[in-house]
């Protein structure tokens, strides 16, 4: 509605214009051979604006003439474009769905209509790995190699295609040239990190994560970690020859992850050995209150030799007190308490552990226990029974295998930070879910229930020239854990053997409260 009174006022306004057009006073003479004209002013105007109209129609025709042949050519060249780009669209989702036959014969259709795509060159490369032609798939990657905006994108290829041939070297090579042209890359980084952690450069791995960092591409919490890491794998070497740096190295990995308990146990181990016990212990029981552990439980109730195992003790329910009913605390107070034996205190320990986690490792420690208070085999042999079917207990574990120590590369497959503290894969052996609240009843049942002493032998008369009756040939055994003749050994008190379970090296020097 608006548009149609601001119409009709602009042709009030072209009539009004005209009209007053007409009553100026100027005289226009138009003369030509043969004759002559004297037109009003606004004849003059209208036939202005109709010349100028005519001239640019004139000109608009002339000039799509004359752009008609190029016009003509561009339509073709864009229509086989598009067909070109539509080939490549169809052969990028044939290989997104594996249909190896259908991307070769698409990206064929593409690279005849939209040849130097380099996207043409991709689709090639990948329907030829999806085919398991590894030669053409390297031949394609290689010639992206001359285009700088397709450099990078064949140094990826290649560097695949060398990892899955397993020729470490040549995809190391490939690495660290697209590391070289982008440091900032992330396959690039992660791939110089993998190779320079496998030849032990911890200090070249570092620099690669630092210019990944600077660069923020990898997330906060990934870098802190696998910086941590790092820190910890170079203490770890330099532990031995360099304790200096073995100390820096490893209070810097701690304090980036107060949490990574590799990091606490070598920089507690370092500080111990440099006569720092009070900060050694502060460093643990920082660790303990972000993630408490077995190894750092170990390492603070032997952080200083010599120490009694009542000492042991007193620093064990320090510890627990630091993290209130959690296992690890119980059960680290229950191997002091074993050491020191009192057994009472153990027995009651070792019952809080086993209502929270009753594993093979708290079951041990109770056959243990049995067998330093009550020396009863019958006891021994059946927490001992309880141990075989009980769930296995959390270790340092790397793509499938059981380690001994944490490292800062898996063992198999060489893969940085691979090595995790969880419950190993279930193997063929049957693992039972034990109830942990009746464990711990009968843990405090037993210990309630008194041993009732040995009947007294009387002597038997001696009978001359007599044979001796012949001995009866044993009742065969009810079952094969009683027939089993199972000696439980003691363990030497400062051990840590049993306590976890599984070997853990007693990785620190034996420790005290010391408080300021």
């Amino acid at each position: 509605m608006i548009r149609i009174f601001i119409s009709i006022a602009l042709l009030f306004a072209a009539v009004f214009v005209f009209d007053w057009l007409g009553g100026v006073p100027v005289s226009v003479a138009i003369e030509w051979p043969g004759g002559a004209a004297n037109p009003p002013l606004r004849v003059i105007i209208v036939a202005a604006l109709l010349f100028a109209l005519v001239v640019v129609v004139v000109w608009k025709i002339v000039s799509l003439l004359l752009r008609s042949p190029g016009g003509i050519k561009g339509y073709f060249v864009g229509r086989r474009r598009d067909r070109g780009y539509r080939a490549l669209s169809r052969g990028m989702i044939a290989v997104g769905s594996g249909d190896f036959r259908l991307a070769q014969s698409e990206a064929s259709e593409a690279a005849r209509l939209i040849p130097g795509e380099p996207l043409v060159m991709l689709l090639g490369a990948q329907a030829a790995q999806l085919e398991g032609r590894s030669d053409a798939a390297r031949n394609a990657f290689t010639r992206m190699l001359g285009d700088p905006a397709t450099r990078l994108l064949g140094l990826r290829g290649l560097y695949i295609e060398a990892s899955r041939a397993g020729e470490a070297e040549a995809a190391r090579q490939y690495a660290a040239e697209a590391h070289k042209l982008s440091p900032g890359i992330p396959w690039a980084g992660t791939a110089m990190m993998e190779h320079l952690s496998a030849d032990r450069d911890w200090a070249g791995a570092l620099r690669v994560l630092d210019a990944g960092a600077a660069g923020r591409l990898r997330g906060r919490d990934e870098s802190r970690r696998l910086r941590a890491v790092l820190l910890t794998a170079r203490a770890l070497e330099a532990e031995d020859g360099e304790p200096d740096k073995a100390r820096t190295f490893a209070l810097e990995a701690h304090k980036t992850a107060p949490e990574f308990t590799p990091a606490a146990a070598c920089a507690a181990r370092v500080l111990a050995r440099q006569g720092d016990l009070r900060k050694a212990a502060k460093v643990i029981e920082a660790a303990w209150k972000a993630n408490p552990h077995p190894e750092l439980a170990n390492a603070y109730l032997h952080l200083r030799s010599g120490d009694s195992a009542l000492d042991r003790l007193k620093r064990g329910r320090l510890l627990e007190a630091l993290k209130p009913h959690h296992v690890e605390g119980a059960v680290a107070v229950a191997r002091a308490a074993i050491d020191a034996r009192e057994f009472t205190v153990a027995r009651q320990e070792l019952a809080k552990a086993l209502r929270q986690a009753p594993t093979e490792r708290v079951c041990l420690m109770m056959a243990e226990l049995e067998e330093a208070e009550t020396g009863d085999p019958g006891r021994v042999r059946e927490w001992l029974g309880r141990a075989v079917r009980a769930p296995r207990d959390a270790a340092w574990t790397a793509d499938g295998r059981v380690l001994e120590h944490w490292q800062p590369t898996s063992p198999v497959t060489g893969r940085l930070d691979a090595v995790e503290w969880r419950v190993p894969v279930a193997t063929d052996t049957a693992v039972m879910e034990l109830d942990g609240s009746d464990l711990a009843d009968q843990a405090i049942i037993a210990y309630e229930r008194p041993v009732s002493p040995p009947p007294p032998v009387a002597e038997a008369p001696v009978v001359a020239a007599e044979e001796p009756p012949p001995t009866p040939a044993p009742e065969p055994p009810s079952s094969p854990v009683e027939a089993a003749d199972v000696v439980v050994p003691r363990r030497p008190p400062d051990d840590p053997g049993l306590a976890h379970g599984h070997g853990l090296r007693q990785s620190l020097e034996p420790e005290s409260p010391f408080r300021s």
